[in-house]
């Protein structure tokens, strides 16, 4: 279920190390529109400075991607070895250096490996077709231990369409923007301002409402690429198929969202924490990523301790408006709290955080707007895994 016109190829250029795929390539038959979001770090890795210049034209028909180095802090021979990728491919490709959009992902800090890089870029090129988007998800893992891939059919008038992304993410993730990385691409036909206002909206209500462990990477990076090679009449805000493009998108983002949450770092669960009656869903978002940025809370989730006070504390300090007295509070099925003071059932709603997925409901019946984040539990294999990330 791959969408029309889209071809993929991944290669081995021993960038951090040897035995697996690291550069990847998605190509479009024709060119394509194509939407953005990137990093709100204020230290931006060289591939999205690139991007985010290339991004102006709203057009495109290239992705080339590595994992094993971020290119990030490399200073101005960074942006000349992301900007040699794009040439490189370009040429391979016979289209135009700016049609190219280039990703890193990785070590920060570390020169790229131009000369091993160099090598692959032709071989890319030259198998384009061979290899599938699954491919493309495993070539961009870093601490990954899953690809992570989602596809959707869409009815698009008397056209059905499809919607797929691959992403990477699991560690250093409260993205506010995008995850590391996440490339989504159509074969519907939408107008350009369309484009990025449906991916801002998907990014929004999924993407950014993702925290592992409250890191903010340098390289986060969203891309929506569009040919319109089903044929349909390009969508606008006004049409009718809108609604069901942007519903769809939603979807698959959220989806893909789920997945990095999952295999956050070290994780041994999903927990979904959704704040209700709130004065505003900004609100309802703020109260939402406290409780879930808490370190207090999320090695108690790992523990199946049911210590709802932990999650009370956070929402004090979130710098929402609350009234104590208001607050419910509900782990899975079980009601904890109501009220602000316990339900005397904390041994019951620790059985249901034995479960590899959980929900955290808390209503502070202060308003009608709600919010829902995603994340994780805390466990000692966090630490691991990135006391371990460079060596």
């Amino acid at each position: 279920m791959t969408p029309k016109g889209f071809l993929f190829s991944t290669a081995e250029a021993a960038i951090k190390k040897p035995g697996r795929k690291d550069l990847a390539l998605i190509y479009s038959r024709v060119e394509a529109k194509i939407a953005g979001t990137f990093t709100t770090n204020r230290v931006k890795a060289a591939p999205v400075r690139l991007d985010m210049r290339r991004i102006r034209s709203a057009a495109g028909q290239a992705i080339i991607v590595n994992s094993g180095n971020a290119n990030a802090c490399t200073g101005r021979q960074g942006m000349k070895d992301a900007g040699e990728m794009t040439v490189l491919a370009a040429r391979a490709l016979k289209i135009k250096p700016s049609s190219v959009y280039v990703c890193s992902t990785g070590v920060i800090g570390a020169p790229m490996p131009m000369d091993r890089i160099r090598l692959k870029i032709p071989e890319l090129a030259e198998n384009l077709g061979r290899h599938s988007l699954d491919d493309v998800a495993q070539a961009i893992m870093t601490t990954d231990t899953f690809p992570k891939i989602v596809q959707r059919r869409v009815r698009i008038g008397k056209r059905t369409g499809v919607i797929a992304g691959v992403c990477k993410g699991a560690g250093m993730i409260w993205p506010n923007m995008a995850t590391m990385l996440c490339l989504l691409m159509t074969d519907i036909a939408v107008n350009r301002k369309t484009l990025q206002k449906a991916l801002l909206n998907s990014v929004n209500r999924s993407f950014n409402r993702i925290t592992i462990d409250g890191d903010r990477s340098t390289n986060d990076t969203a891309l929506l690429m569009a040919n319109g090679m089903i044929g349909n009449r390009e969508i606008t805000e006004k049409s009718g198929a809108y609604k069901d493009f942007s519903k769809m998108l939603d979807e698959v983002t959220y989806e893909l969202s789920k997945m990095i949450a999952s295999d956050g770092e070290g994780a041994s669960k999903l927990v979904e924490i959704e704040v209700r009656g709130a004065r505003s869903e900004e609100a309802a978002e703020r109260a939402a990523f406290s409780v879930a940025n808490s370190s207090l809370v999320k090695t108690a989730l790992y523990g199946n301790d049911a210590n709802w006070g932990r999650i009370m504390a956070a929402l004090g300090y979130s710098g929402v408006p609350i009234r104590e007295e208001k607050i419910d509070i509900r782990i899975g099925k079980v009601k904890v709290a109501s009220k602000g003071v316990s339900n005397g059932r904390d041994k019951e709603a620790g059985e249901a955080l034995k479960n590899k997925k959980i929900q955290i409901v808390i209503d502070l019946n202060s308003g009608k707007k709600s919010a829902k984040v995603l994340t994780c539990d805390l466990t000692e294999e966090y630490i691991k895994v990135n006391a371990d990330y460079r060596t």
